[in-house]
């Protein structure tokens, strides 16, 4: 056999184990969305991206003590136990159109990849052809959000983006808007080990998800995007500017 064919050969091999291994990781994020409709997922691919960063980043703490030992509050609450004003807040702060989108603003995609090369060129000009530390702007709706969250790495690459737009896609297909939102703020990362609405609501005020105010759900809306920055300056005037915004616009909000 010539080595030309068994390059070829080998080659065809390689892309058949290839198109396999693909299909199959479909298939398993296929299987885990239709289980989100009837179960509530207990943990997300980045909560334990989370504990794991945490847990190299102190020695003492065994990686069977993860969940047990690290500061972790999570607690599930159904829909009608997270205040109406948080979804409203939510909405109207991350993703104003969620009722009605299809999973993906590719307007918002547009305008993101857009900045994101404007701010590319003026970091390069800035230091001679050198790019550090540039706020990259994702355009995500709280659906992307949430299939990012659920089974994906923080990479941020083509490929990846590729594979949260298929989930995005199945979430949609499979799942109500509501249950989607549901899962979304059970989840959402509100600070250090700090995830969901409920552990966010009884962290930050000492109150149930079901109680919050209208202005405390304004304001852990607007803490969505740098919950761990907010968390560290809660005495933030952004914090305080915005959130009086998100109040106001809040009851405009359409939820599913």
């Amino acid at each position: 056999m010539s080595i030309q064919r068994t390059v070829l050969l080998s080659l065809r091999q390689y892309l058949i184990y290839s198109c396999v291994a693909f299909l199959a990781l479909q298939l398993y994020f296929l299987v885990r969305i239709l289980s989100l409709v009837y179960l509530n997922p207990e943990s997300t691919s980045f909560e334990r991206s989370e504990a794991w960063r945490i847990a190299r980043s102190n020695s003492q703490i065994s990686p069977s003590d993860i969940k047990l030992r690290l500061p972790w509050l999570q607690e599930w609450r159904p829909n009608p136990l997270i205040a109406t004003n948080l979804k409203r807040a939510v909405v109207v702060s991350e993703d104003d159109i969620f009722t009605t989108h299809k999973g993906v603003q590719w307007e918002a995609i547009e305008r993101a990849w857009s900045h994101n090369l404007k701010a590319q060129e003026q970091a390069q000009i800035r230091s001679n052809g050198s790019v550090k530390n540039i706020k990259i702007v994702g355009g995500s709706t709280i659906t992307q959000q949430l299939a990012k969250n659920l089974f994906l790495s923080k990479e941020r690459s083509l490929l990846r983006k590729a594979q949260e737009l298929l989930i995005t896609l199945e979430l949609e297909t499979f799942l109500s808007k509501a249950r989607i939102l549901e899962i979304y703020l059970n989840h959402v990362e509100w600070g250090a080990g700090v995830f969901g609405a409920e552990a966010a609501s009884r962290h930050y005020f000492s109150n149930a998800a079901n109680q919050l105010t209208p202005k405390q759900c304004a304001r852990l809306a607007v803490m969505l995007p740098r919950p761990k920055y907010f968390e560290r300056n809660l005495g933030s005037a952004y914090l305080a500017e915005r959130s009086e915004v998100i109040e106001a616009r809040m009851y405009s909000a359409k939820l599913p």
